[in-house]
């Protein structure tokens, strides 16, 4: 690797063991074995590094979430025997990213002081929906846009509100199911 891929690694390294808001850029620097200057140098701030390792991290997560949720879907199960498995397999990567999800909620309180992040955050909020939307119920964003922004925007609230559940009380947080159990519930 070069120096840049060094100095990425490096700063997701330190994302996922202090946090956003806490990594230096001494931090950075020596975790990837790279310069301080060689920050600026190729990404301009410390901010700037900090803010693609985090991008870099959520979408590989994201993509890892989609891979898993189609993996191993037995094709005669109902339509909640699935959303259970995918809730099930969810809360199994609030366990393996649980630094990348508490960083996100550390996050969320310094918005208005971080408009790049903002402005990033939102895109990719969008693009969740719709990915969600698709994953759970197999809505087509392009043949049912206003669909799949409804129910996706609806998956991501239940998914945030696990989340932070589950990062305040893991033992007695929702597995999938009690979801399914709750939603039969409150729809009956």
């Amino acid at each position: 690797m070069g120096n840049r891929e060094d100095l990425l690694a490096g700063a997701k390294s330190c994302l996922m063991e202090k946090g956003y808001s806490r990594t230096t850029a001494r931090d950075i620097a020596n975790a990837s074995g790279v310069s301080l200057a060689a920050i600026g140098y190729h990404f301009g701030s410390k901010d700037a590094l900090m803010n693609e390792a985090l991008f870099d991290v959520m979408r590989e997560w994201g993509d890892e979430l989609g891979t898993t949720l189609t993996a191993d879907l037995k094709p005669e199960a109902t339509p909640m025997e699935r959303f259970e498995q995918a809730w099930d397999r969810v809360v199994e990567s609030f366990e393996r990213m649980r630094p990348l999800w508490v960083t996100q909620f550390d996050l969320l309180g310094q918005l208005d002081h971080l408009p790049e992040v903002r402005a990033q955050l939102i895109g990719v909020m969008g693009e969740a929906r719709t990915g969600l939307a698709e994953l759970f119920l197999g809505v087509d964003p392009d043949a049912e846009p206003e669909r799949a922004r409804l129910t996706g925007t609806f998956y991501q609230a239940m998914l945030t509100g696990l989340l932070g559940q589950w990062l305040l009380d893991p033992d007695s947080a929702m597995k999938g199911r009690d979801v399914v159990t709750a939603l039969r519930a409150i729809t009956s």
